[in-house]
């Protein structure tokens, strides 16, 4: 538990990092351009959540190759999720922000339902653990009939797409932050932060993916500490990804929540978020020496609940509606043989 804290205050600490750069870079610029700069550490703080689910959920498409392609394939899938952010996500984000900025909350407040709906199906499976998966891009069951090169490549592209996903929330909610910015800072902000998260995301999945290995190797040292350390984190590695894998899902909810919340405030509905926070100040009050620390848990709480309703409501929709016109979409367009 203490790894999955001490993991999770670590990333945190490092998107601060990460919008630190941005920072910088703009140390010469006015103010309201030092402004839209610090947004973006806002952003990335807000993205913490999607950031922790995908580190938690990235090193099972490693699962079943051999412990040298581990790496090459991590290194696959982050440089698809860098093309993701730096061809696609951002040059689109930019056009929207320039000719229809009124529909950035829309979009915002849809990925957060689909955090809402990833964080709700992560709640089933703790309930029906034995019920089929539908987050992050399940393909069932592995074609023993493919090669290797085949299977690792199906691989890549699997996590490639979840990725986009995640990407899209992320430059989504930086977007937001900086919308009301010049263009030029907005696509600085936006290449610093999708850069960063790229990093910072497949670092730690890196560092997560080759701790066993690690383990191994210092549990075999003639110096019985390092051999002890080294068996106590093969042992612990398990434990820490379903702890970061819970973390995950709570902050999904948490955060998928507080996008529609505040998006509701946004288009000119501020009741939810004002009884929201009018209840969690009047609890607080209670409670001087802790009152920021309870007025956020209670916030954080309620915006929770409200995401695992939505998630509840937008569940079937996607998989009795949305999932099977995709799919039939999908039929029509392929190529026949």
């Amino acid at each position: 538990m203490i790894w999955g804290v001490v993991m999770s205050s670590g990333l945190l600490a490092l998107l601060d990092d990460v919008a630190a750069i941005a920072k910088i870079a703009a140390a010469s610029l006015d103010d309201a351009a030092a402004q839209a700069v610090k947004a973006g550490s806002k952003a990335a703080s807000k993205a913490a959540g999607i950031v922790i689910d995908d580190a938690a959920v990235t090193p099972r498409y490693v699962v079943g190759f051999a412990a040298d392609r581990e790496l090459p394939i991590i290194a696959k899938i982050a440089w698809g999720s860098l093309k993701n952010k730096m061809i696609i996500l951002l040059p689109g984000a930019l056009v929207l922000s320039y000719f229809v900025p009124w529909i950035i909350t829309p979009i915002l407040m849809l990925g957060g339902a689909y955090l809402c709906l990833e964080g709700y199906e992560k709640v089933m499976d703790l309930v029906r653990p034995h019920g089929a998966g539908h987050g992050h891009g399940d393909d069932g069951e592995a074609d023993f009939d493919k090669s290797p090169e085949e299977l690792e490549n199906e691989k890549v592209a699997s996590a490639v797409r979840t990725d986009f996903i995640l990407s899209a929330e992320i430059m989504a909610i930086t977007l937001s932050t900086v919308a009301t910015a010049p263009i030029w800072l907005q696509g600085g902000v936006l290449a610093v932060v999708g850069l960063g998260m790229t990093l910072l995301v497949y670092g730690a999945v890196a560092l997560i993916v080759k701790a066993d290995d690690a383990g191994v190797a210092m549990a075999r040292s003639t110096v019985a500490a390092v051999a002890a350390f080294g068996r106590g984190l093969v042992l612990a590695m398990p434990i820490f990804l379903k702890v970061l894998s819970y973390i995950g899902m709570v902050a999904m909810l948490w955060v998928g929540g507080g996008i529609l919340v505040h998006g509701l405030h946004e288009l000119g509905y501020p009741a939810a978020e004002k009884a929201i926070h009018h209840l969690a100040e009047s609890v607080a009050t209670g409670l001087p020496g802790l009152a920021g620390f309870v007025t956020w848990l209670i916030s954080a709480g309620i915006a929770a609940c409200i995401g695992l309703i939505v998630g509840g409501i937008v569940a079937p929709i996607a998989h009795y509606g949305l999932v099977p016109a995709f799919k039939a979409v999908q039929t029509k367009l392929r190529p026949k043989s």
